[in-house]
């Protein structure tokens, strides 16, 4: 705003406001850190979607790169047992896809000793030595010494066995009958098989239970496990026995894990249509302030978006049909989103009939040993895109702060400028406001010196009213 001054009004002893005039002059210094703090307010706001942008596209980049990959879940393989209560399988990608009829005769068991019992665990018995062998006809034989006071009753001997690490666990059962001491092999099958070979104490032991291999059938021919997780018998493939069932046939089913490619491309997918609206709803124009998004003008958004569609259109040569997205099920929409069809029509596959018919295909449109695949080709230039020091937006956020660094020191400098002058003004103004507020006072004393000059010695007082001197009022 302008600053006045009525001439007449100063004249009184009012004096002027400083403040509002101080106020006044500096309003029209500040006009720049207006706008330089609504380009911070924007900037700021800029700096926050980039940020966003750039986590969905590392999602992205995160989601082509495991379609890439070899080992992924796009050569995953399943086995699917039909009868789970007996066993279940897992797959690695190594597996071959195939059919198998399994028997399980018997699960593998874990060797058990025990004795006949005693009052309780604190009882003694006749010291001596046990021979326990663990393994077997050709297992380990180990010796064990028991000696009075030290380690002759079912507690104390339980204990010792447990600090010699001889591949089983000793505890003391007590029931209505007493109290028994019960060895537990460590390892199940024969390498877990337990026996007393010889026995000078006065413990019973009782006939040993378990430590047997796991027996069955794979496509007829016999097979023997210490453990119930089978592995080696099917290339690739680890069996889990749940249940001996020895009239029982179990089929199992190997083949490609379309549950994990399903998900992996439908994540590829989502990864890719979260960056894709992100940059479409800054492009979208706002109808009633005619104004896009914040991100609007930045041209780093137009080059990424130009280098998605190059991405997302590309294709393949051959690999029987399957060349582009379209031909897989997934469709490219006007917006340039992506949409996975569930349903098959006569020009749009379905993504499941697709993964179903030719598995083999759709992993080698995405990835290829000669690393040409769409995903290949995709990660590729998301990892360029993505560069935690030269990605497009990484820049683009790094030329955002140091503009935002910038404008502080802008701000920073004008508004140290702005009080060192409001200081200055406040003094000249303040010196001013006496000076005018001292006049009527000055006025008088002119005026009465004149008058006795010319013999007049009645002056009329014009004296201020004004009670606050040192700030004047306004005189606008």
């Amino acid at each position: 705003m302008g600053v006045s001054f009525n001439a007449a009004a100063l004249l009184n002893g009012n004096g002027i406001d400083v403040k509002s005039v101080v106020n006044a002059i500096l309003s029209r210094e500040t006009g720049p850190l207006t706008i330089w703090q609504n380009q911070q307010t924007d900037l700021s706001t800029q700096a926050g979607l980039l940020a966003g942008l750039n986590d969905n596209l590392t999602n992205l980049a995160a989601a082509a790169i495991s379609l890439a990959n070899p080992n992924g879940p796009l050569s995953s393989q399943s086995a699917t047992s039909s009868a789970t209560g007996i066993l279940t399988a897992s797959a690695q990608t190594s597996a071959l896809p195939g059919i198998h009829q399994i028997v399980v005769s018997n699960l593998a068991t874990t060797g058990t000793l025990y004795t006949d019992p005693l009052t309780d665990g604190n009882t003694s018995f006749s010291p001596g030595d046990i021979q326990l062998q663990i393994g077997g006809a050709s297992g380990v034989t180990h010796d064990i010494s028991i000696t009075a006071g030290s380690n002759d009753t079912l507690n104390t001997l339980a204990s010792y066995i447990n600090t010699q690490k001889l591949g089983v666990t000793a505890s003391v059962v007590t029931d209505a009958g007493g109290a028994r001491l019960a060895f537990y092999s460590q390892s199940s099958g024969i390498p877990g098989a337990l026996a007393i070979t010889s026995n000078t104490t006065s413990l019973t032991f009782n006939a040993p239970v378990g430590g047997t291999n796991a027996t069955l059938t794979i496509d007829g021919v016999p097979l023997s496990s210490a453990t119930n997780t089978v592995t080696g018998a099917i290339a690739g493939v680890t069996l889990n026995l749940a249940s001996a069932a020895p009239a029982t046939q179990v089929q199992l089913t190997v083949g490609p894990d379309a549950t994990q490619a399903t998900a992996a491309i439908n994540s590829f997918v989502n990864a890719y249509n979260s960056v894709v609206g992100i940059i479409n709803t800054q492009f979208t124009v706002n109808p009633a302030t005619n104004t896009e998004g914040p991100l609007g003008g930045d041209s780093t958004l137009r080059s990424l978006q130009s280098s998605l569609l190059n991405n997302v259109t590309y294709a393949v040569t051959g690999n029987s049909g399957l060349v582009n997205l379209a031909s897989l099920g997934i469709d490219l929409n006007n917006d340039g989103t992506l949409t996975v069809n569930q349903t098959a029509t006569d020009i749009h596959p379905a993504l499941s009939n697709v993964l179903a018919s030719n598995p083999s295909a759709v992993q080698n449109f995405f990835a290829n040993v000669s690393g040409t695949g769409f995903a290949n080709n995709f990660s590729n230039d998301l990892f360029s895109l993505t560069d935690p020091t030269d990605g497009i937006v990484t820049l683009d956020i790094a030329g955002n702060k140091a503009q935002q660094r910038a404008l502080t020191t802008q701000i920073a400098n004008l508004q140290d400028r702005l009080v060192a002058q409001q200081k200055t003004l406040t003094l000249l103004y303040a010196q001013v406001n006496a000076t005018l507020e001292a006049y009527p006072s000055l006025l008088l004393t002119v005026t009465a010196e004149i008058g006795a000059l010319n013999g007049n010695y009645s002056v009329t007082s014009n004296r201020s009213n004004n009670t606050a001197p040192n700030t004047g009022s306004s005189t606008g």
